[in-house]
């Protein structure tokens, strides 16, 4: 394991030049603590736990240190944002530090969100607020132990800085890591303003750094398509599976690898509901959570369309189809192992979909009813459930069925184990957040760094920990969340 200053650097993206980012340097925030980091994300990059403890930590993080191989830079793209688009976005509050690698070979990108003014800032200060910096390290690390693909959070800087919102705030900055931050939008940055020479520049860098193996196919641009039209539909799939709903997934907010990125009025469902809308900026409900799926869809197509110059037409049109069975194909898998079934039948899609819409019409909380259907026999456990159902006689047919489809299969041992395996406990709710988000507000962090521990090991029983498994309170149900969060 390393310290902090023996990180080793390789700053890939800086050498594209200038056409592809801007120099910017940090600016620091006042009296800067730290608020919570993950020991999980500081192993991505070799460093000892207790680094993050040092005073030296803080200061990197809060923008008052830099190492001296670092070259921050705020990047350039743009992006189709609730469907209209605006030609020129970019890191208006965040600097890609540098690219770190590690033992492994693997490099990491430190991004400081939160780090001051850039020139794609436009109306903006360039700070990330406390509460926004704690959604999205809780969010990032607590995909990532459900085994969501994501971008990591290292850690949460806090301050004295004051910045205004719909009030006074206090800034904080955040850092976090990913393979990449290329976007959807940097390659429609470069093919809307017609700079082809530049969009055959960062087409080649994405694929020789992150898709090196197509560049072993007849047409790697294409194979580089195709696996990026892969990744999402299991990314969408996981996210519909555990009821994420991402809130604003603008181009310029859907990473080339196919992860979770850029978390904004994020939420996991609490009473399954298929219209739920998590953004209330979202008025039209464009991003609901029934809506992800076409809306990832539209947004492989956006790509598509910046990649034209590269690959034909009809060759993306064909690579694009394979996104909704891709994406069906996934979901099914994932929800068949979280009703505890081992093989395929042809009526399991009729199952699920029977299943949600009973869900909807009774508002039965999402995680618990899955989490309890694998606590005991399948019998046993319809049983008690139906009591979180309105429609009594519409449950018992398919609770029947369930059963009979349960019974049928011949490997029935280490069922609870199988489902708790895949089910959660414990959730990120949004009350949860608020809690934590409304005491280290009052400069208490240990609500924070409790939740962060214990979503680490979502699907385990973790004593002490009952209250956070429980049914939200009507309160924490409805809580509003903007983009400014």
């Amino acid at each position: 394991m390393k310290a902090l200053d023996e990180l080793t650097f390789d700053n890939r993206f800086a050498r594209l030049g200038d056409a592809f980012s801007t120099s910017v340097l940090p600016e620091p925030i006042d009296n800067p603590r730290l608020v919570v980091a993950s020991d999980a994300a500081m192993a991505l990059l070799d460093l000892e736990p207790t680094e993050a403890h040092s005073p030296v930590f803080a200061e990197l993080f809060g923008g008052h240190k830099l190492w001296a191989e670092a070259e921050p830079r705020a990047m350039v793209y743009s992006g189709h944002q609730f469907g209209g688009y605006s030609p020129r976005l970019g890191d208006g509050r965040g600097l890609l530090l540098g690219e770190v690698y590690n033992q492994a070979g693997e490099h990491w990108d430190l991004h400081l969100k939160g780090a001051g003014l850039t020139p794609y800032s436009r109306m903006g200060d360039g700070r990330a607020v406390l509460r926004s910096s704690i959604r999205e390290f809780l969010a990032s690390e607590a995909l990532h132990a459900l085994g969501i693909p994501s971008s990591r959070a290292l850690c949460v800087i806090g301050s004295d800085t004051a910045v205004w919102r719909e009030t006074q705030e206090r800034a904080a900055m955040l850092l976090r890591l990913a393979p990449s931050h290329v976007r959807f939008g940097h390659f429609e940055y470069f093919y809307y303003t017609k700079q082809p020479e530049q969009a055959k520049v960062l087409g080649e860098h994405v694929l020789a750094m992150h898709f090196p193996e197509c560049l072993e196919q007849p047409e790697p641009y294409l194979a580089m398509f195709r696996t990026v039209v892969e990744r999402n539909a299991e990314l969408i799939a996981k996210w519909q599976a555990y009821g994420f709903c991402h809130g604003v997934m603008n181009t310029d907010n859907m990473s080339i690898l196919g992860i979770t990125f850029d978390f904004g009025p994020y939420a996991f469902l609490d009473d399954f509901d298929a219209h739920f809308i998590c953004n209330h900026s979202d008025h039209e409900g464009r991003y609901s959570y029934s809506n992800q799926v076409p809306i990832a869809h539209w947004n492989l197509s956006a790509l598509a369309q910046a990649l034209t110059p590269f690959i034909s037409v009809e060759a993306l049109r064909e690579t694009l189809d394979l996104f909704l069975p891709l994406y069906e194909a996934h979901y099914l898998d994932l929800m068949r192992r979280r009703l505890g079934f081992t093989r395929a039948d042809d009526g399991d899609k009729a199952m699920i979909e029977a299943l949600l819409r009973l869900m909807q019409n009774s508002g039965v909380d999402y995680h618990l009813f899955f989490r309890r259907l694998g606590d005991q026999p399948a019998a046993q456990a319809v049983a008690v459930l139906r009591d979180d159902f309105v429609d009594r006689e519409g449950f018992d047919r398919w609770a029947a069925g369930y059963v009979a489809r349960v019974e049928g299969e011949a490997a029935n041992e280490h069922r609870t184990a199988r489902m708790h395996a895949v089910n959660p406990l414990y959730v990120l709710r949004n009350y949860l957040a608020q809690n934590a988000i409304d005491a280290a507000q009052k400069g208490d962090y240990e609500e924070v760094r409790r939740l962060h521990t214990m979503l680490s090991r979502p699907f385990d029983e973790q004593a002490g920990m009952e209250a956070y498994a429980q049914r939200p309170p009507e309160w924490g149900k409805h809580l509003e969340i903007s983009c400014s969060s």
